[in-house]
């Protein structure tokens, strides 16, 4: 078997006291050269200060395993598109802007960004908002990129389409300092044939926001046909995407420096369903050997049970 050099890591927590270096033990533990987190719990504000998240014994470790690039993904209760409450749009300016100042601090270059729900009053508002919102934390200096996550459309979320993407870009003064999170559960979702036509979906992409604004990608299956709307992902190949389609993705000539990201759902045990046990370990060795392993989810619990 061939195994695919790729940038490919998955979504890994920090917390505890270990915090980022912990991230970067879960990254190494599970074979990979990148890896994504949230500063904090992605449900709330709270975060520790800078000085407590172990930041120089985590880079020390990456640069020992080879690992030189990661990307931070912002809680998704961030909403900048809310134009009805003043107050929920402000808490989203004032995060987002400590947000990128500990993305900064924690050596990433790229911090992930749900664009937001118009919550009922339209693409448009909700559009003005998120660039009003970002047009407030961005400068000619900004070290950060903020990259606007490819949405699934359901409810009011902006970003299920790249038109929407682009009207965000079009009215953002620093725009130089946006790009693209591409989540392929999503796009999927949305209603975009990355399945039978990502070269297709690409050259569109490429038309209307240009590709090379893509800093990460999401690689991640989804338990619904195309079309869905509803953002459910899946294991990697296990879903209605399909192994062969995003091994098309994930090893596309154009996108061979781009980090590709696992946040694929934990494996649940059969037996107790109040456990569950990650599977990144299996989903990166078997993409790396570039096979199916129909069995990696049986493989996923048989081994964690083993280790207890």
């Amino acid at each position: 078997m061939v195994r695919i050099m790729l940038k490919l890591g998955c979504h890994v927590g920090m917390s505890g006291k270990e915090m980022m270096l912990g991230s970067v033990k879960d990254a190494v533990r599970f074979g990979a050269n990148t890896f994504m987190l949230y500063t904090g719990a992605p449900q709330n504000t709270k975060r520790k200060d800078i000085s407590e998240l172990r930041i120089k014994e985590a880079q020390e470790l990456m640069k020992k395993h080879g690992i030189e690039e990661f990307v931070v993904h912002a809680p998704y209760i961030i909403n900048l598109a809310n134009s009805v409450k003043a107050e929920t749009f402000e808490i989203a300016v004032e995060f987002l802007e400590l947000e990128l100042a500990r993305t900064k601090a924690m050596g990433s270059a790229t911090l992930v960004l749900h664009p937001g729900s118009h919550v009922g009053e339209g693409v448009k508002a909700g559009v003005e908002q998120i660039a009003k919102g970002i047009n407030e934390v961005l400068t000619r200096d900004t070290k950060v990129y903020i990259a606007l996550e490819t949405m699934a459309g359901k409810g009011s979320e902006i970003g299920r389409s790249f038109e929407e993407l682009a009207m965000i870009y079009d009215k953002v003064l620093y725009n130089d300092k946006l790009r693209v999170c591409f989540d392929t559960c999503h796009t999927s979702d949305a209603g975009c044939d990355i399945i039978h036509d990502f070269d297709g979906v690409m050259e569109r992409f490429d038309r209307l926001i240009g590709k090379e604004q893509i800093a990460v990608f999401h690689m991640n299956d989804s338990k619904n046909i195309p079309g869905a709307a509803k953002d459910r992902h899946e294991n990697f190949g296990f879903g209605k995407i399909g192994f062969d389609a995003l091994m098309y993705i994930m090893t596309h000539k154009d996108f061979t420096e781009i980090p590709k990201i696992l946040e694929t759902p934990y494996i649940p045990d059969p037996e107790n369903p109040k456990k569950s046990y990650e599977p990144y370990k299996h989903e990166i060795a078997m993409i790396r050997e570039g096979v199916f392993h129909p069995a990696m989810r049986e493989d996923v619990v048989a081994e964690a049970k083993h280790t207890v």
